[in-house]
């Protein structure tokens, strides 16, 4: 799941306590919604906690009350059965191919889980802790597969998840939000802060002119038979610049210009099933005990696809490269990318690009070079080379989304544009047939 956009809300509560001092009135922080958790906050449930109340016993009646919440909160948690069936799969040795798409499936409602928790705790720590949280657990499914991809030595597959859900979040979630809120505001543009898109937009091609780098240094001339020594130190090197930019952006974020990222308040009268949460709805303690276990369920589901991929491939006639950029970005972010198109239909634009570009940004400058670094640290030689190919894809894809979104409005065929490139890269690695590792 995801993207940093943390906007800090001032309410003014009135103070009427006891006491003849009249009116006071106290300035609230509210708790800093992003526009992440907004995002994945419609697919939540409301929860009905009537017979709860009746339970006598507190401390159960808390414990039931927090597994209400986790599991029954979101309209995904029918997803929940796929993680022990996955478990089962994997210990009575059923088809490595659905103990593959199992554990895909059960990524999805604990990737929306992780961003509700993460609100939750937010209400606690306050919005800038509560950010910094987020930036951290907000792609936590892609940086668990990364570890057990670089242990098993799957380079080539982990390039290729990290740029598909680059390129997935640029031109899948953001063509198909514009192409739908086009479809339903189809009278009228809709209209959407360039703010916040320049800002990402700038940060993507600092990004894609550190692969470009790598991808010329190919070309460059020969330094005796150190070439490859040299390569990789200069991917560290561009690997350190993108974290301090990404630093730079999350302090700009958070800080200077929080203007900038600020959402409004989801308000949606007519729709009951609407969850817009002003309190946190379990305590902190339950909060991050929750978190840790669904951090545990990540990495042992994690572990089973990064196991089982070349299984599948072979299994469904797919090749490595195709699962690796199309199927694992989609489905592991489908909560946050379905939340993105629902509120583009609502012609809630800045929340839809808030996850889109705020998602790309943080996968692009934050753990593709984290992950470099890791690998640095485990003696692994990884470098941020994507081939022609990718490179070519990554650095059209940010070209595309930039001239899109350049003037502020949209229609459904600004939509049409990206998806439909999209499709096009999507055909090009169908009929790649590239080894997990070379």
């Amino acid at each position: 799941m995801a993207a940093l956009e943390a906007g800090n809300y001032l309410k003014l509560s009135g103070g009427g306590g006891g006491g003849g001092r009249g009116k006071e009135k106290e300035i609230k922080e509210v708790h800093g919604r992003t526009a992440h958790n907004m995002s994945s906050s419609s697919l939540r449930k409301k929860s009905d906690l009537t017979l709860l109340s009746k339970v006598r016993c507190g401390l159960l009646r808390d414990l039931l009350a927090n597994l209400q919440e986790i599991f029954l909160g979101t309209k995904l948690f029918v997803l929940f059965l796929a993680i022990p069936l996955a478990i089962v799969a994997n210990y009575c040795h059923f088809g490595r191919e659905w103990m593959f798409a199992l554990s895909l499936l059960g990524l999805i409602p604990l990737a929306e889980r992780v961003s509700f928790l993460t609100e939750q705790i937010a209400f606690y720590t306050g919005p800038t802790v509560g950010g910094l949280l987020n930036a951290t657990c907000g792609n936590v499914t892609e940086l668990i597969i990364a570890i057990f991809a670089l242990q098993q030595g799957k380079i080539e597959v982990l390039k290729y998840s990290l740029l598909g859900s680059i390129l997935s979040n640029l031109l899948l979630v953001l063509g198909s939000s514009l192409f739908s809120g086009g479809l339903a505001n189809l009278h009228s543009d809709q209209l959407f802060d360039r703010k916040q898109a320049d800002v990402n937009t700038a940060l993507l091609l600092l990004g894609a002119l550190c692969h470009i780098l790598q991808l010329l240094f190919r070309y460059a001339p020969k330094s005796g038979g150190h070439t490859t020594a040299l390569a990789l130190a200069m991917s560290r090197a561009c690997s350190i610049i993108m974290l301090l930019g990404y630093v730079a952006y999350l302090f700009f974020q958070l800080k200077t210009h929080s203007q900038f990222f600020e959402t409004q308040q989801e308000e949606d009268d007519d729709n009951d099933d609407a969850v817009t949460e002003d309190k946190p709805v379990i305590g902190f303690a339950s909060a991050m005990t929750w978190l840790v276990g669904m951090a545990i369920a990540i990495t042992l589901l994690s572990e089973f696809v990064v196991d089982t991929i070349e299984v599948a491939s072979d299994s469904w006639g797919l090749s490595v490269s195709f699962i690796s950029i199309i199927l694992l970005p989609i489905v592991g972010n489908a909560a946050e990318h379905a939340g993105a198109i629902i509120f583009a239909f609502k012609n809630k634009l800045d929340i839809t690009l808030g996850v889109s570009l705020g998602s790309a940004t943080q996968i692009s400058m934050f753990v593709v070079p984290l992950t470099i670094v890791v690998a640095w640290i485990m003696g692994i030689e990884m470098d941020l080379d994507l081939d022609l190919l990718g490179t070519g894809s990554l650095l059209m894809a940010i070209l595309v989304v930039a001239f899109t979104l350049q003037d502020g409005s949209s229609h459904y065929l600004k939509g049409l544009a990206p998806l439909l490139c999209y499709l096009a890269i999507g055909a090009c690695f169908f009929v790649l047939k590239s080894p997990a590792n070379e």
